[in-house]
């Protein structure tokens, strides 16, 4: 577990251009220098992620995300209700932030989030610069959710990783983009929708069509090596099967059918699943209802084509 010195170092890591995977409450995030574009550059590359898919601006705190973009109404009280918290909120930026506009895809908006994890916090007010941090696995991959993961995927192309243990929600931040003077969801994530509904008043839209404003919006992406197979009531011949609620399987992401339990151990899972060798992955239904929806957005994309 990461020490007071080891986040020293980190920050002085960071602040030289180098990349440094640290825990969020979400997963584990591979971390750059926001306003440094060749860090910036770095992660898409250590990634192999394309360049057109824009990354999440990390700060320590809402006020240092509302100097570098434009919150309206609904988003300040979105930001003051569910940060620091597994939410992302996607707003113009300033013509005054300093954040790359490789981080943005060359576009005029920004997506910002304060991470609750203790160590993102710390990391982040020692930096005093905003960072970015996608997902530390390589793109399209199985998300980290432990330091070990991150070393197995991408230990030999960043400087340093703080080992924070097991991330507790394990799916990464809802994304919701005020970009239009509306609010739409652009990615399901550890926040449930009905959550951000309730604190709005009213029913969020869906993405419209065009650029990419946020990461998650891929087809296919959260992809273990193994083909899998949505909504299977038992395994095939050859499959390995991931339960959910009292299916009669070694593994299973809820026994008991909690969506939040069942989102803690995805990643995790589908890690282990990969880790056997097996070709094919059957899971079980996971209703729709609170994180539900973003694990299945998650295993929608891990089993899209290729």
């Amino acid at each position: 577990m990461a020490h007071e010195r080891d986040i020293s170092k980190a920050a002085d890591l960071l602040l030289a251009g180098k990349l440094v995977a640290f825990p969020t409450e979400t997963v584990y995030g591979l971390g750059g220098l926001a306003t440094d574009d060749a860090a910036v550059a770095k992660i898409y590359a250590a990634k192999g992620r394309p360049q057109f898919n824009p990354l999440i601006a990390h700060v320590a705190d809402v006020d240092a995300a509302f100097a570098l973009g434009e919150f309206s109404a609904d988003a300040l009280k979105l930001a003051a209700r569910f940060w620091p918290g597994p939410l992302t909120l996607v707003v113009p930026r300033w013509s005054s932030c300093d954040v790359s506009l490789l981080a943005s895809a060359g576009l005029p908006s920004l997506a910002l989030r304060v991470p609750k994890h203790p160590l993102a916090l710390e990391l982040l007010r020692a930096v005093g610069k905003p960072v970015v941090a996608p997902s530390a696995n390589p793109s399209g991959s199985i998300s980290p959710t432990t330091a070990q993961h991150v070393r197995d995927g991408l230990g030999h192309k960043i400087s340093m990783v703080l080992d924070g243990g097991p991330c507790a929600v394990g799916v990464e931040s809802t994304v919701v983009s005020f970009l239009d003077g509306q609010a739409r969801l652009l990615r399901p994530g550890g926040l449930a929708r009905q959550e951000i509904e309730a604190a709005l008043g009213y029913a969020l839209l869906e993405p419209k069509s065009g650029p990419l404003h946020s990461p998650g919006q891929l087809e296919s992406h959260y992809a273990p090596r193994a083909l899998m197979r949505l909504n299977a009531t038992a395994p095939e011949a050859g499959e390995v099967f991931l339960g959910f609620g009292p299916f009669s399987s070694p593994h299973s992401l809820s026994t008991s059918g909690d969506v939040v339990e069942a989102a803690a151990n995805l990643f995790r899972m589908l890690h282990e699943l990969d880790a056997t060798g097996a070709a094919h992955i059957a899971v079980a239904p996971i209703p729709i209802h609170g994180l539900g929806e973003a694990i299945n957005d998650r295993l929608k994309r891990a089993a899209a084509p290729r």
